[in-house]
């Protein structure tokens, strides 16, 4: 009878899978005790829907007014490469392919392909793809309503939809080929830097070409077959890859788990890491100090209204950078700057225990990451104030996460101060040595002094570029950074035991 349960068409499964995870996810503790993350993301989604409406809605008019003898529709389709080329690293670094509990799933008389279908099929209704629906939508009614036909408006939208879903199945196999290699990053900043310096360089105009094809698309909607085509190509090539790991054996390869925590479930993604990632998260929430510093964020993300407020400080470009470093790297300075101090209260028993250092710090390292990610998002509307300070800031980003992170951990391991995280926050100074103080040269003052002194001998554009290409270089070597700085930790280890064993 059992046997004939799971014998069933592909509908019926996915339907059982789908209030099988439902159920998982509402009964899981972590529903159950994070309703305060949980309302967070709910409006961290919602500003970002927002976003996206209101862009929608004004693009189109928007466009008329800056560049009054082009028409609107044709311009929009040049920039859609730069969109592409944006979202593609954007989902490589926030995007994951949806998992599942398959491990039970293995061992009924379930097809394997029909798992394999319903894992892929959720990833095609994820955040990433239903967010772009906000702004395509309503351009396409902005198009239909400003006199383009309607079935131009529509062979439009379903054009950018089926992008977005090339995009999104383009980016698992870019993961899936960088997982195997060493420098986890290269792929995508080759495969991405690649196709814009060609672009760039007028060697193939990927701009001209794929904003006239859209066009044609959107003319006549028989072309919709190219982008459908490429869909179930990459599709297809999803699903032969995933098959072909979906065993019973792969699922149950032995691993070290040297440390377990209590369930923070979307931290699983990151793998091993995830039981130190859960610890920090708990230790930022339930400690006054922490908890306060998470909130102080708040003052990072709105740090620039001090400034950009101001005519005076509009003028002072070489203060975009500053600003932007400061801005998007507020959590990763206020929480770096004390690794691993605020694990001193029972770091001798962490250290006693079989782990590996190194994922103890490439958890930090992640976190740091996700929050500059985040701020930089969240300081998206600074575009108001000019473009300028929104490609500062994105500039600042790349590289508080390709140097500044390497260097504050650094620092991190030159740390003898131990932090009791029950004392009050507000101006306690508990854990600040010399090393907090001095660790500031190299994260503000030198970044903002070599823009500052590249903007003004050669030009923004430079200086901008100078910032890019020092946080890829950092991003590149990550691996071989990492190891040194382990093994500083290393050489550390016993001295940083003794020192946190004592009083202040």
């Amino acid at each position: 009878m059992a046997t004939n349960t799971y014998r069933q068409p592909n509908q019926i499964m996915i339907k059982r899978f789908l209030s099988l995870e439902w159920k998982q996810y509402f009964r899981s503790s972590y529903w159950q005790k994070n309703i305060v993350i949980n309302i967070f993301m709910v409006l961290f989604a919602l500003y970002f829907v927002g976003l996206f409406l209101v862009m929608g809605f004004f693009l189109l008019p928007a466009l008329k007014k800056l560049f009054p003898e082009q028409d609107p529709f044709i311009l929009l389709n040049g920039y859609i490469f730069y969109w592409i080329i944006g979202d593609l690293l954007m989902r490589f670094f926030l995007q994951k392919l949806p998992v599942m509990s398959v491990k039970p799933l293995l061992t009924l008389p379930i097809k394997r392909s029909t798992i394999v279908h319903y894992v892929l099929g959720k990833s095609g209704v994820s955040f990433f793809n239903i967010l772009p629906l906000f702004a395509v939508i309503p351009f396409s009614i902005m198009l239909a309503n400003d006199g383009y036909p309607i079935s131009v408006a529509l062979s439009w939208m379903v054009c950018m939809i089926l992008i977005a879903l090339i995009i999104n199945f383009l980016n698992f196999i870019l993961e899936a080929f960088s997982s195997e290699k060493g420098l986890s990053f290269l792929p995508i900043v080759g495969f991405a830097g690649g196709l814009f310096a060609i672009n760039y360089f007028g060697l193939i105009s990927f701009t001209d070409i794929l904003g006239s094809g859209i066009i044609a698309v959107s003319e006549n909607s028989i072309y919709l077959l190219v982008p459908a085509l490429l869909l179930i190509v990459l599709y297809s090539y999803n699903f032969k890859i995933l098959r072909q790991k979906l065993f019973l054996d792969a699922s149950l390869e032995a691993k070290g788990k040297e440390v377990n925590a209590s369930d923070l479930s979307w931290t699983k993604r990151f793998g091993d890491v995830a039981p130190f990632m859960q610890l920090d998260l708990k230790l930022i929430w339930r400690n006054k100090r922490t908890k306060s510093m998470a909130f102080l964020m708040v003052i990072g993300l709105f740090y620039g209204l001090f400034f950009y407020t101001q005519d005076v400080y509009l003028e002072m470009e070489f203060m975009f950078a500053f600003i932007g470093i400061f801005s998007t790297g507020f959590f990763l300075i206020n929480f770096g700057q004390f690794i691993p101090a605020w694990d001193s209260g029972y770091y001798k028993m962490l250290m006693s225990q079989n782990i590996k250092y190194e994922r103890y710090l490439r958890s930090k390292f992640i976190l740091m990451v996700m929050s500059v990610v985040i701020m930089f998002i969240l300081g998206i509307p600074y575009v108001y104030f000019g473009w300028k300070i929104l490609i500062a800031h994105f500039a600042a980003a790349i590289y508080n996460i390709g140097i500044n992170t390497h260097v504050i951990m650094w620092g991190g391991s030159f740390n003898r101060k131990r932090i009791d995280l029950d004392k009050k926050a507000a101006f306690n100074y508990q854990g600040t040595g010399a090393v907090q103080w001095l660790i500031g040269i190299p994260l503000m003052i030198v970044p903002m002094a070599l823009f500052g002194l590249i903007n003004w001998l050669i030009g923004f554009e430079v200086a901008i570029a100078t910032l890019i290409i020092l946080g890829v270089i950092g991003i590149v070597f990550h691996k071989k950074l990492m190891t040194f700085i382990t093994q500083k930790y290393l050489d550390s280890k016993y001295k940083m035991i003794d020192a946190f064993s004592q009083d202040n």
